[in-house]
């Protein structure tokens, strides 16, 4: 079990942030401390919402209450996500560097959360530059989904050699470990299939010092908000699983490997109950128990 502190937004109808990433890696066995960035009624994708952003200052304050417990030797993982405004940054990286001074071997996974390739970019435009010069650099895991890569590297991020070199830029920033979610490429097996009307497919892509891979899901036609929290923190918690086991350097292999079948899984159950939120409770044996049904392609 691994102690995981979880600073992003959260919402009271739904799953998105903390409120999509806290119940699954409490299901593969992990202990998680949230703290909010926001306190919304639901996600922004509705267009309409009511709660407050949290200041800055109030999570700083929550954060200082949390290591003068003395917890911060205590926490393996730091994980953050949306985060609703720029002064949030520095509240980030001066906490990810207190508890990397009590616990060097603390691992800080950030989700560059700022759009897709359907939306665009949906965050402030001060939010961007941060993660490019502030927040990333100090980063240990990043897990942008395709269209945030182009943007955060800013490159073109098309077929399968630009995306590999925007995450070898990625890398150069800070994060030795980049998992790029969402992958949608025109030289991807069963591309062709896809511009004829069939169902096609997603992947993701895996990198750092012992490899890069790649796992391919079927793409089901549909989007749910949430999804790529869920993504970043099982990751996370599998990442950090793999490490304190006995083949570290296929921690991150594995952690690609589990992620993506239960990612699959929760959207599938999702789609079969037609909801407009993810089935997070519903899924949750696919998180202990992810039924790999999917190979990892090494690259």
């Amino acid at each position: 079990m691994s102690n995981i502190l979880s600073i992003q937004s959260a919402v009271a109808y739904g799953h998105v942030g903390n409120s999509a990433a806290v119940f699954p890696l409490q299901c593969i066995g992990h202990e998680v401390w949230p703290v909010y960035t926001v306190n919304y009624s639901n996600h922004t994708g509705y267009g309409a919402w009511e709660g407050p952003i949290i200041p800055a200052t109030d999570v700083a304050a929550v954060l200082s209450g949390v290591k003068d417990r003395g917890a911060f030797p205590l926490i393996d993982g730091i994980l953050t996500g949306y985060q609703a405004s720029p002064e949030i940054a520095d509240v980030i990286v001066s906490t990810v560097r207190d508890i990397k001074a009590e616990n060097p071997d603390a691992i800080y996974a950030c989700d560059p959360v700022m759009g897709s390739a359907t939306s665009g970019c949906f965050v402030a435009d001060e939010i961007p530059p941060l993660f490019r010069s502030t927040i990333v650099p100090v980063a240990d895991i990043i897990t942008p989904n395709q269209f945030e890569l182009g943007f955060l590297t800013e490159r073109d991020v098309t077929d399968l050699d630009s995306t590999l070199a925007a995450v070898d830029a990625a890398r150069e920033m800070g994060p030795s470990t980049v998992l790029v979610t969402s992958v949608q490429r025109p030289d991807a097996p069963s591309a062709a299939a896809a511009a004829d009307g069939g169902p096609g497919v997603v992947e993701m892509i895996a990198v750092d010092d012992h490899g890069k891979w790649l796992v391919r899901t079927p793409r089901l036609p549909f989007k749910r908000n949430g999804s790529g929290d869920v993504t970043a923190a099982l990751f996370l918690g599998h990442v950090l699983q793999g490490r304190a086991g006995a083949n570290p350097e296929d921690a991150v292999k594995d952690a690609l490997a589990k992620t993506a079948s239960s990612v699959y899984d929760l959207l599938r159950v999702t789609q079969e109950a037609d909801s407009p939120e993810l089935q997070l409770v519903q899924a949750q044996d696919y998180y202990a128990n992810p039924q790999l049904q999917f190979e990892v392609e090494a690259l």
